[in-house]
């Protein structure tokens, strides 16, 4: 009788190979920038301006806990979840790598679970969703975007399974909460963070 692990399992592998095996010369491209981390410089640049402009001085400590946030949430990530579970990214896995469509970027690392660039995304995500002003909603549309396209480039690309993503969310949530909880209690009565 198969095991509720290998059914799920299963499953995370026929997700993977579908979401992978749906590529066109045009969303290639697409997927392949929106995983390069350099590629959003850009956008990082127009969070710093809105952030400075809502904050104005203020914003040195908010780019500060920003930072600490994306290094939690890396480090979780990559320094103690990849190494203790050591699962192989679908790139690196013997039966998978004929059937597998691999972006320019190449496989990746050796291990996958669970995917840095989702944790970090989702966790600047969370960060400035609950740091930032309820008048600026849009923004916050755009970064739940953002967040979600460069995490499906993940499997798009061929280097993380869904579950390696869904497990990066996880962690990027859980840190972007943890450092906005030691934020505001550090900030509590600060004007700042009530506009």
């Amino acid at each position: 009788m198969e095991s509720l692990f290998d059914s799920l399992k299963k499953s995370d592998t026929a997700l993977f190979l579908f979401i992978n095996g749906k590529h066109s010369a045009f969303f290639d491209i697409i997927m392949y920038w929106a995983s390069d981390k350099l590629f959003w410089i850009p956008f990082y640049a127009v969070l710093l301006f809105f952030m400075i402009k809502i904050y104005k001085k203020f914003s040195v400590y908010i780019l500060l806990a920003i930072g600490i946030t994306i290094t939690l949430s890396d480090q979780i990530a990559s320094g103690l979840i990849k190494k203790t579970v050591m699962r192989l990214r679908p790139s690196h896995e013997p039966s998978l790598i004929p059937l597998i469509h691999l972006s320019k970027a190449g496989p990746g690392g050796m291990y996958g679970f669970v995917s840095s660039h989702s944790a970090n995304a989702f966790g600047l995500l969370i960060f400035l969703f609950l740091v930032l002003p309820s008048t600026y909603k849009w923004l916050k549309f755009v970064l739940l975007f953002w967040a979600i396209l460069v995490s499906y480039s993940r499997i798009y690309n061929g280097v993380h399974y869904p579950s390696d993503v869904i497990g990066g969310a996880i962690v990027g949530i859980l840190s972007g909460i943890t450092i906005w909880t030691i934020f505001k209690i550090i900030f509590k009565g600060n004007t700042s963070l009530n506009k």
